[in-house]
C-alpha cells in the first residue's frame, strides 16, 4: 500500500492495526557506465513497495536525493548535505509520529546514507528523551540496506564473486533492469572489473574512478538476476519488517 495513493481515512483506519510504515530512501548519482543515476531511489522504491505487498505494510514516498556529495563530479548527479538529510529525515519522522506511527522502517539503497541517517536517529532519540514530557511516543528508526540480506548476499557472491564490487555493482543494476525492461544497456567494461580505493570529495572520486565505477563489473548484469535479487531482498526484509514492528 503505498501511502500516496490513500486517502487520509484510509490511513487512520491502517494505525487502527499498525503504526508501522515502510520508507524507502535512497539517491540520484551516476551508477558507471550502464547504470542508471536513479539506481539506488529505483532499488530502494521496488524493494519498498514488495515489502509493503508481503507485510501488508504502508510506503512512504521515497526519499530519492541522498547524501551524494562525492558524486558530483559526473553529469546528473545530485547531493543533499548531511544536515540537509538530517533534517529531511527528522521532519518525516516527526510529519508521521503526529499521525500515531511509531516504528519507521526505512529500506535504504545508498552506502553514503548510512552515516548520515543513523545520526538522524540519534537526533531524534534525544528530542524524545529530552521532551519535558518524557519519551512520548515510544519512537523506532531502523535502516535496512537492502544488498546486505542474507539470501541477496548469497545470489551476489554466486553470480559475481568478486566483480560485485562496492558501486555501479551488477546486483543493484540487474535490479533496475528488472523494474525498468527499456533501461537496459549492455556493454563490456574496460577493465573488467574496476579499480578499489578511497576517496574525498567529488574531484577525488573522479580522479580515482573516472567511469564511476568502484571494484565492480556492471557488464554482468541481467534482468534475470534482478527478478532473483529481488525476490529474495523482498522476502528477507519483509521478515525483518515484521520482526521490527512486532517488537517491544
Amino acid at each position: 500500500m503505498l501511502l500516496h495513493q490513500q486517502t487520509w481515512i484510509d490511513v487512520e483506519q491502517y494505525l487502527k492495526k499498525s503504526t508501522g510504515i515502510v520508507i524507502p530512501i535512497g539517491s540520484t548519482e551516476q551508477h558507471g557506465p550502464n547504470g542508471l543515476i536513479g539506481t539506488d531511489a529505483i532499488c530502494a522504491e521496488v524493494v519498498g513497495k514488495g515489502i509493503g505487498e508481503a507485510a501488508d505494510a504502508l510506503v512512504a514516498p521515497t526519499i530519492s536525493v541522498g547524501m551524494a556529495q562525492h558524486h558530483l563530479g559526473f553529469a546528473g548527479s545530485m547531493t543533499l548535505r548531511p544536515t540537509t538529510l538530517i533534517a529531511v529525515v527528522r521532519d518525516t519522522v516527526a510529519s508521521l509520529a503526529r499521525h500515531g506511527f511509531t516504528r519507521f522502517y526505512f529500506i535504504n539503497g545508498h552506502g553514503g546514507n548510512i552515516a548520515t541517517v543513523t545520526a538522524a536517529f540519534s537526533e531524534i532519540y534525544a528530542e524524545t528523551s529530552l521532551h519535558p514530557a518524557g519519551n512520548q511516543p515510544v519512537i523506532k528508526c531502523k535502516l535496512r540496506n537492502w544488498w546486505e540480506s542474507s539470501k541477496v548476499k548469497a545470489i551476489s557472491s554466486v553470480l559475481y564473486g568478486g566483480s560485485e564490487g562496492s558501486h555501479a555493482t551488477p546486483s543493484e543494476v540487474s535490479l533496475t533492469w528488472y523494474a525498468y525492461p527499456e533501461a537496459v544497456r549492455k556493454m563490456t567494461m574496460d577493465p573488467p572489473v574496476a579499480p578499489t580505493g578511497t576517496f574525498t570529495d567529488s574531484a577525488d572520486y573522479r580522479r580515482n574512478f573516472p567511469d564511476g565505477r568502484i571494484g565492480s563489473n556492471p557488464g554482468l548484469s541481467s534482468r534475470e538476476a534482478g527478478e532473483r535479487l529481488y525476490k529474495a531482498a523482498v522476502q528477507d526484509c519483509a521478515d525483518d519488517y515484521k520482526a521490527f514492528v512486532a517488537a517491544a
